[in-house]
């Protein structure tokens, strides 16, 4: 990758319910140029799930394997499951010029953080966005409209999720979920900001 590439590596970030999925399928939808990095996972393959399409399926010694030579730009595990994406898969796709993609909790957001101030190749390239609802209330009145989790899981999941909104001034970009709408449309200005970015760009012909 050059030294005045402009792909990027964005990172999305929001507690549960927040409306991650849908804004990057629809980023995903809207733009050729951005693709998901396929992460690695220890869990089995479901029905219809393809090795290297949907996660890369690792038996579980290979994973730590890689954990140990380092080759996770973050790795979580997740009800017994873990889950990893591998540095090589992420740089591999900006050296080709494309956009990466990446949906991970605020660990993980964290982790790729602080490899990338060790990385001037992944630092040019991040942007860092956190999606989250104005707040606690909103948030649980997405997750039992939702209608997936019982109370109890909802009471967890919220736990969870104001520990999570508490990291927002770590990223880029602080983005308030209203409507899916606007949210892909400010999601997209970003995006479209950060490509013509000073450090990004060329300069002109004069």
């Amino acid at each position: 990758m050059s030294q005045k590439s402009n792909a990027l590596l964005m990172v999305i970030s929001a507690p549960s319910g927040g409306g991650k999925t849908t804004v990057c399928e629809k980023m995903l939808g809207a733009n050729p140029n951005i693709t998901r990095a396929i992460t690695c996972t220890t869990r089995p393959a479901r029905d219809g799930e393809q090795d290297g399409v949907d996660y890369y399926f690792l038996p579980a010694q290979d994973f730590l394997r890689r954990v140990q030579a380092g080759n996770f730009l973050e790795h979580a595990t997740v009800y017994g499951n873990s889950y990893g994406t591998l540095k090589s898969e992420v740089l591999g796709k900006l050296r080709s010029g494309k956009d990466v993609l990446l949906t991970v909790d605020v660990q993980g957001a964290a982790a790729i953080r602080t490899q990338a101030e060790s990385d001037p190749e992944l630092e040019r390239a991040l942007v860092e966005v956190f999606l989250t609802p104005e707040s606690l209330t909103v948030l649980e009145q997405r997750l039992r409209k939702r209608g997936k989790d019982a109370p109890d899981a909802i009471k967890r999941r919220l736990a969870v999720a104001r520990q999570e909104i508490a990291q927002w001034k770590h990223f880029d970009y602080l983005l308030i979920s209203t409507s899916i709408a606007e949210d892909f449309r400010r999601m997209q200005a970003i995006y479209l900001a950060e490509k013509i970015r000073q450090s990004r760009s060329l300069p002109p012909d004069i």
